[in-house]
């Protein structure tokens, strides 16, 4: 299924008609800013300069966050702007054609928030972001460099947010929340990283699941709902910002959550009262085990998930 794209849209027409329907769509014609025009590797190393970022390296494009097929090294701005926009490297850390991703992080990674005003304020004038929600509601806005071919790892985000590509090419693939059936979750993230060859041998149900596909340009801005699974593929290098909001009660989140990924807090609770029922199970026989185990799987789908047919999706 082919992500919808529209042209020119206001903030006005997003609130009214985009949003509410909650679903994935490619916006083009925003004015976004001399960023477009400028951001070529030579002007953001000028301009950032030689100070250190912490990147993942990868010998593999298809990056790995649950068996860690990468590393993370610490390198000069510039130097890792020269590395990721080249395909073959005279230095490297794993072998000549490794690759590069940056995500960046606050401050003090472990409590701040990724704000491009805070973390790269020479490059923060250049760029206009949307206004599609209350400047109230802003959580935070990270900035990404890719090399080309790199493949992020499927995941959803608990927040609504905008990508905004601002250099290069990218694939973007998205699923309804009501495909983390035929996804083979892990935490957030899901175990299949070759979404367009997965081994269905191994991941027999994903066959089921419904891709929303789109190819994003230089300028276009792909709003990404809450809970919507997605992986990116960079075609090309490329050079994004990804600006997260809160869409619900600001209660809800969890506070100690500078990455923005932690589950609603009543997900949270729900998570445990789920261990502590299964660790109860475990004092019964096999076949009582499996028994009310399937009886909670009925109970908590009947009284908790909303049905929707193919067509909703």
């Amino acid at each position: 299924m082919d992500i919808r794209v529209f042209n020119d849209i206001t903030a006005e027409d997003f609130t009214a008609k985009i949003y509410p329907k909650r679903k994935p769509v490619i916006i083009r014609g925003l004015d976004l800013g001399s960023c477009c025009t400028t951001w070529n590797p030579a002007y953001l190393s000028q301009k950032v300069g030689d100070r250190d970022v912490k990147v993942h390296i990868s010998s593999s494009c298809q990056m790995d966050f649950i068996n860690k097929n990468f590393v993370y090294r610490s390198l000069p701005f510039d130097e890792f702007v020269q590395r990721a926009s080249e395909l073959d490297h005279k230095e490297f850390f794993i072998d000549q054609t490794e690759k590069y991703y940056l995500r960046a992080l606050g401050d003090n990674p472990r409590k701040d928030v990724a704000n491009i005003n805070v973390q790269y304020p020479q490059l923060s004038p250049d760029i206009r972001i949307p206004e599609f929600f209350s400047p109230d509601s802003f959580y935070s806005s990270v900035f990404r460099i890719a090399s080309k071919g790199v493949q992020v790892w499927t995941h959803y985000d608990v927040m609504d947010n905008i990508l905004i590509e601002i250099v290069g090419r990218k694939k973007v693939v998205l699923y309804h929340p009501k495909d983390i059936d035929n996804l083979y979750m892990n935490g957030d993230k899901s175990e299949i990283l070759d979404v367009d060859n997965p081994d269905l041998d191994r991941f027999p149900k994903f066959a089921s699941a419904v891709p929303y596909i789109g190819f994003m340009e230089p300028g276009d801005v792909l709003f990404i709902p809450a809970l919507w699974l997605h992986n990116m593929k960079y075609e090309e290098f490329g050079v994004a910002v990804n600006v997260f909001w809160r869409h619900l009660d600001k209660n809800v989140y969890d506070s100690k959550d500078p990455y923005g990924n932690h589950d609603p807090m009543p997900a949270q609770r729900a998570n445990q009262i789920v261990d502590r029922a299964l660790k109860v199970l475990e004092e019964l026989p096999e076949e009582y085990r499996d028994f009310y185990a399937r009886k909670l799987c009925i109970r908590i789908k009947s009284k908790a998930c909303v049905d929707g047919d193919q067509e909703q999706r």
